[in-house]
């Protein structure tokens, strides 16, 4: 589940998980490399995240990038969006961003939208 975010809310979020992991495929293997994107208009920058990774996106352009919760069983970030190739670097565009966690994980009761788990949009503050 994706629910679209303001880039704004994005860049807050960002800051406050700190390094992710971008995800890439160009097939039937993933790529998963140790990233800190930076925030550059309306896309994310990720510097030299591999030849692997280049090739992947020149293949297939969709990718991931996940971050872990901050504390056990808080929200994970996790955000889906498309990667060009620019020099040795990535830019993304992120196309959607949610916060989320299994239902199991929550202190409280878990609206039911369908989704079965605590999934929640990214706020201004970067948090849930």
């Amino acid at each position: 589940m994706s629910i679209p975010v303001a880039l704004p809310d994005l860049a807050a979020a960002l800051e406050r998980f700190g390094s992710g992991f971008l995800l890439t495929t160009a097939g039937e293997r993933i790529k998963v490399v140790v990233v800190d994107p930076v925030v550059e208009g309306s896309s994310l920058r990720v510097s030299d995240p591999g030849g692997g990774t280049r090739a992947n996106l020149a293949a297939n352009p969709v990718l991931t990038l996940t971050y872990a919760p901050l504390t056990p069983r808080d929200h994970a970030l996790i955000i889906d969006g498309t990667g060009r190739v620019e020099g040795s670097d990535v830019v993304v565009t992120p196309t959607g961003a949610v916060l989320h966690r299994p239902a199991s994980h929550a202190s409280e009761q878990v609206a039911d939208d369908g989704c079965g788990h605590d999934c929640r949009p990214v706020d201004s503050s970067g948090s849930a």
